[in-house]
């Protein structure tokens, strides 16, 4: 691939508060952000909508979406896997989606330095991350989720233990600004993070066709330095449309903004801006009238699918512009460089 870039391929070419007047849209008086109008609410998406607002300033609007986590979380420490104004649809409560909080809260704290934050969204986090914990197995993968019947699912997926990875690090790194202790969180971490990288037979293979499971262990930061090159390289053509984006899945003919924007962030924090860059300048012609992002588009016919203004896509595009364009103090959230100098235990 030529990495040569020319300056004007670097400019923004994102309408933030477009985005965010999206997503303060789709969200609920209760706080809840569902993908779009009147669809579901899964607890992931929602922290990446709520990071998204936060990115745009939208702060009011962001703390009343963490908040209506902290009202629904369950006994356990989880939240369901879907919600629909409110009300459990679907009461799958899964690893990732539960631990995900941890991240959404710490990118809140490097924005806004808000300890009373902090303070408050601990106990919320603490649960979170150790309903994830709880259901590692010995060999350091994480289980997927517990059925509404309450059995726990013994599959482990790589882009949702990667997930987790994520999540960890920074409740470990919330945990050490309040000046807590976090020795099992470390440990998980560890088992975690030899997991992703050395034992792939350890999670679900079928998941391969997704991009996700290609660049999330790198996005994540489980996998570094010339590993991340050679994973990131050795695939790149089988889920990279040049000039268009990422595939969803490697063989359907449907690329994503989120994915997309999920590839921006990762060669970002292995370090490589040329083709983070580059992709995220594939981006910016998917938009509607408004400023908002597609979800995602059919090719060769260039036919937008689906129609819908989806929350966190657009949240994602700008988490990916604030990785490039250091819009605000959480850019380097994911940086592998950052985090290695920024000295939390773990």
């Amino acid at each position: 691939m030529n990495v040569s870039i020319c300056k004007q391929q670097r400019k923004l070419a994102v309408d933030i508060d477009a985005v965010c007047r999206l997503i303060a849209a789709t969200q609920l008086p209760s706080g809840e952000i569902p993908w779009s109008r009147g669809d579901k609410t899964d607890p992931w998406d929602h922290v990446e909508a709520a990071m998204g607002l936060v990115i745009g300033g939208y702060m009011e609007e962001a703390r009343q979406a963490f908040f209506w986590l902290r009202s629904n979380q369950l006994a356990d420490g989880s939240w369901y896997a879907a919600y629909r104004s409110g009300a459990a649809e679907d009461r799958t409560r899964e690893t990732n989606m539960s631990a995900y909080i941890a991240v959404g809260v710490f990118h809140y704290w490097l924005i806004t330095k808000d300890r009373v934050f902090l303070e408050t969204m601990w106990e919320t986090v603490r649960r979170a991350v150790d309903f994830a914990v709880s259901h590692q197995s010995a060999h350091g993968e994480i289980y997927w989720a517990v059925s509404p019947q309450g059995q726990v699912d013994r599959m482990a997926l790589l882009t949702g233990s990667s997930s987790i990875f994520m999540s960890l690090k920074c409740a470990i790194a919330i945990a050490a600004e309040l000046g807590m202790a976090t020795l099992p969180w470390a440990e998980a971490l560890d088992r975690l993070g030899d997991a992703i990288r050395n034992r792939p037979a350890l999670f679900n293979m079928t998941k391969s066709r997704f991009s996700m499971d290609w660049f999330y262990p790198v996005l994540c930061g489980a996998v570094t330095g010339e590993a991340a090159g050679r994973r990131i390289e050795r695939q790149w053509k089988k889920f990279v449309v040049e000039g268009l984006g990422v595939r969803c899945v490697s063989d359907r003919p449907w690329v994503t903004i989120a994915e997309s924007s999920e590839l921006v962030l990762a060669l970002a924090a292995m370090g490589d801006m040329e083709k983070a860059h580059i992709v995220f300048s594939w981006l910016s012609e998917h938009v509607f009238d408004d400023g908002s992002f597609w979800c995602g588009f059919t090719f060769p016919d260039m036919t937008r699918w689906p129609e819908e203004k989806i929350a966190w896509t657009n949240a994602v595009v700008l988490m990916a512009a604030d990785a490039l364009f250091n819009l605000t103090p959480a850019g380097q959230l994911f940086s592998h460089a950052w985090w290695a100098q920024a000295g939390y235990p773990g």
